[in-house]
């Protein structure tokens, strides 16, 4: 125990290090930034299905499933993803690594509670245009980075062995940096450079209450059911403005001159409420089929800094459809046949309209479950679309990889002595 004590404290030192560079969509600029998946690489295997309440595996889409795990629970998870990001003229190749995931999950009878820490969202973007004149060649670059994260705690109890409720309770954390630099090139070649620099900070609650429900159809079949919901949070935010005339010197460093700082009126953004509902039938410790349906309040959202007339909100829904397959769990003569084997697709209306056009994400997910005892190491590859190169927009084709450690460790259990 100690040893996986250890490994988990180098993981949480390397979360800072993520943290700031977790995704490089363009559509990041807009919002809260590019939303992150909120579940452990198990889920996100089955196109993102979060019916399954396991117990030794930590569930982190609904909190009701807490109380199903018999052991402690220690769950890390990150990926790794690759994009090509193509318009209707040109191409380019982005790569970045980011934190998923960070819990701990405690039984407790008939109670669970579970913490952690994982990401909201996350901005990461760079664009670039030139307009070339008679009179002068003006160059414009936009580029930002940051990141909410959100630190939870939420408990569970089961009040039959069919029926558990749970609600987390989380608080969100985070600061975007967003720049906007216009360099002006004269004939003469003599060069002007302005750049606003905008930094917000953010912080805000928000409560997630679920439902998890199975029962035995005859001696073979299981049914059950998920029900999560999400209150729409208020994140609160200070920002405030930098304008400078700025100097870019041949190795790349900046100076800067004629600085002026302006504070921002304080305005708060909106974490959309959320709604899913899930069912699935399978075979205890054999297989599982499921889908679940999901819609977010994204409406009332609104743009971090500015706001521009070619994006609106609209509110989304997303469908997974998924499941896992085990060929013999308990089997002592083939490690093949105790891993667990999972697919998934997924569709999502993200509701961010840019141009008239909607902008959606589909995907394909595969992973594997692979057992170490009490422990588990899950591997999840997923291969995606999200935009479109309509109406000068971009398309993204991106490849996820994605590992989840999940330990498991027998706590709190009284010793009995022959």
């Amino acid at each position: 125990m100690i040893k996986k004590l250890i490994i988990f404290a180098g993981i949480f030192f390397t979360i800072h290090s993520w943290g700031q560079d977790n995704t490089a969509s363009p559509y990041s600029f807009y919002g809260l930034g590019e939303t992150k998946f909120k579940g452990t690489q198990d889920s996100r295997s089955m196109g993102g299905l979060g019916i399954v309440g396991d117990s030794i595996q930590l569930s982190l889409m609904n909190p009701a499933s807490y109380s199903r795990l018999k052991l402690t629970t220690f769950a890390v998870g990150g990926t790794n993803t690759s994009t090509k990001q193509t318009t209707s003229t040109e191409s380019e190749k982005a790569q970045r690594t980011s934190f998923d995931y960070l819990a701990i999950g405690l039984p407790f009878g008939k109670v669970g509670v579970a913490f952690g820490l994982m990401p909201y969202s996350a901005v990461g973007y760079r664009n670039e245009n030139s307009i070339e004149t008679s009179e002068d060649t003006r160059f414009y670059r936009a580029q930002g980075n940051g990141y909410v994260n959100k630190v939870f705690i939420g408990s569970s109890y089961a009040i039959s062995k069919n029926l558990s409720v749970g609600a987390d309770l989380a608080y969100h954390f985070g600061d975007f940096t967003n720049d906007f630099t216009e360099n002006v090139i004269a004939p003469d070649f003599t060069q002007y450079t302005t750049r606003e620099r905008n930094i917000t900070q953010l912080n805000g609650f928000t409560y997630n209450l679920g439902l998890l429900y199975n029962r035995k159809i005859n001696s073979k079949l299981n049914f059950q059911t998920s029900l999560t919901y999400s209150g729409e949070g208020k994140l609160n935010s200070e920002s405030t403005r930098n304008i400078a005339t700025v100097l870019y010197t041949s190795t790349g460093t900046e100076l800067s001159s004629d600085n002026e700082d302006i504070v921002l009126p304080n305005k708060q953004l909106i974490i959309p409420s959320r709604l899913s509902l899930g069912f699935g039938i399978g075979q205890n410790k054999k297989w599982l089929i499921g889908t679940e349906l999901s819609f977010t309040e994204n409406k009332n959202l609104v743009n971090r800094f500015a706001e521009n007339t070619n994006v609106t909100y609209e509110n989304s829904t997303r469908f997974a459809l998924g499941g896992y397959y085990i060929p013999k769990y308990d089997s002592f003569s083939s490690y093949f046949e105790r891993i667990v084997y999972r697919a998934g697709f997924k569709y999502e209306n993200s509701g961010l309209v840019i141009n008239n056009e909607s902008i959606n994400d589909y995907g394909m997910n595969f992973g594997l479950g692979l057992p170490l005892g009490f422990s588990k190491v899950d591997l999840g590859f997923e291969f995606g679309k999200r935009g479109t190169t309509n109406n000068g927009l971009i398309e993204e084709n991106y490849f996820n990889l994605s590992i989840g450690l999940n330990l498991g460790a027998r706590w709190f259990e009284r010793r009995k002595i022959d």
